[in-house]
């Protein structure tokens, strides 16, 4: 069998991965990316890969789920966590990028690329089969008409749920009388700022938030938010004390003035290495604009707060995978068409991403006229793919990596010895499955 070109629709962050994986095994690629012709709600870049909700990747912890997983995407030859490694900024034990260096960087990866054609426009309909394989990874903003396609072809109507983003202020704005920069519990200047808060102030934050306008779902959305990205003003409505234990956690935090910890802390993370803007953490919100600017105006040290970018909230779509996908990513009734990205019930930049990468392989050796592989169950990477083709239709529900989603390990041990010993056992069988299916990163 010859091989045949790979059609990629979407150019965002599976996209890229994906077209990397396959010109690298030297397979010709069409990207197809509808911007600049055409942008989501969410995006306004030109350029690829490009970040749309926080600028971290989460912990790099190697004994963590997600930190496990960047190891095997890096063991993998990932394009992402090259670029994540070229474009970091300090975010204390977590992985931050500045996001307009990633994605110009990845951009110009892909541009360069002898296997790689870059093609500028909205694709509307999934093309038919007979031209060699297709990835679709349009993310969970795809565009009307192509979502329309997707489900006639998988007999499905999508499942949905709303992603919000968190507002980015500058630094220049806040007030370091007040604030303080500190990671939690590390000794030295820390990473973040933190803007603390008595109880009086904390209070008087979240009376202001109960009594907030929010901008109002359109006619034909339901309200269904992924629970790990929730809206402050949504964690409020479950109690007063929602945010103290949660993005607004103040232990390990003490105020250098007073030398104890406040009653509550909003802290702010580096959106780029100059240190010019920082992202409030954790505060995803469907707040109007002018309420926004008047709450977060309330948190002590951002009275004058200058915002570069506000917070939103946009519907996320994204298929029942169990129904239609099988392990190599391939629909079930199109074995030549593949999904990649949080379109696949992935949640997260990096499994998303993870997905990119497996559906690229994958359309590499289809192409090249050989068998699609599934990673190992008990890797990262063979544990998303596990939740998204074994789980119960009914009970379906996107997800980022954790270790609840890896088979038991099946012997008692200590619990703080288990992240460890997966990430080992994971690592090993990586290896060992890589060898046995000549996945070479070269």
């Amino acid at each position: 069998m010859s091989e045949q070109e790979i059609t990629i629709i979407g150019g965002g962050l599976a996209g890229c991965e994906a077209a990397w994986q396959a010109a690298r095994r030297g397979l010709s690629v069409r990207l197809h990316e509808m911007k600049p012709d055409q942008y989501s709600p969410a995006h306004s870049m030109p350029a690829l890969a490009e970040l749309v909700c926080s600028n971290s990747l989460r912990s790099d912890d190697p004994h963590s789920a997600v930190g496990l997983l960047k190891e095997e995407m890096r063991r993998l030859g990932s394009l992402l966590m090259e670029a994540a490694e070229a474009t970091k900024v300090p975010a204390g034990k977590a992985l931050a990028v500045d996001r307009t260096r990633f994605a110009d960087w990845i951009t110009a990866r892909i541009e360069n690329h002898s296997n790689i054609t870059i093609c500028r426009g909205e694709i509307k309909k999934i093309p038919p089969p007979g031209n060699g394989p297709i990835i679709l990874a349009t993310g969970p903003l795809t565009s009307s008409p192509l979502a329309a396609s997707l489900a006639e072809l998988t007999g499905d109507e999508h499942l949905a749920f709303y992603d919000a983003i968190a507002p980015i202020v500058a630094a220049e704005s806040l007030d370091r009388a007040i604030i303080f920069q500190a990671s939690r519990y590390d000794d030295g200047p820390g990473d973040y700022l933190n803007c603390p808060m008595s109880k009086e102030d904390y209070l008087a934050f979240i009376n202001a938030l109960k009594e907030a306008k929010t901008v109002p779902l359109k006619s034909f959305e339901e309200q269904k938010y992924f629970e790990g990205c929730l809206p402050i003003e949504v964690m409020v409505a479950r109690g007063d004390e929602t945010l103290r234990f949660g993005p607004m956690k103040p232990v390990g935090l003490p105020d250098p003035r007073t030398s104890r910890d406040a009653y509550a802390v909003v802290q702010l993370r580096k959106e780029n290495l100059e240190g010019s803007h920082y992202n409030m953490v954790g505060f995803q919100t469907k707040l109007t604009y002018p309420e926004q600017k008047r709450i977060f105006r309330m948190i002590p040290g951002m009275a004058n707060a200058e915002f570069d970018r506000l917070g939103s909230i946009h519907r996320n779509t994204f298929i029942c995978a169990p129904k239609v996908l099988r392990p190599t990513l391939q629909c079930e009734n199109r074995p030549d068409l593949l999904l990649a990205g949080q379109l696949t019930g992935v949640e997260g930049y990096v499994e998303s991403t993870a997905m990119g990468l497996l559906a690229g392989i994958n359309g590499a050796r289809i192409a090249q006229g050989r068998e699609p592989v599934v990673p190992p169950a008990e890797t990262a990477l063979g544990a998303l793919v596990n939740h998204l083709t074994n789980t119960e239709t009914k009970h379906f529900q996107p997800s980022n990596v954790n270790f609840g989603l890896f088979p038991p390990i099946g012997k008692k041990m200590p619990k703080r010895l288990r992240g460890e010993y997966r990430a080992t056992q994971a690592l090993e069988l990586l290896a060992q499955w890589q060898q046995a299916a000549n996945i070479s990163v070269a």
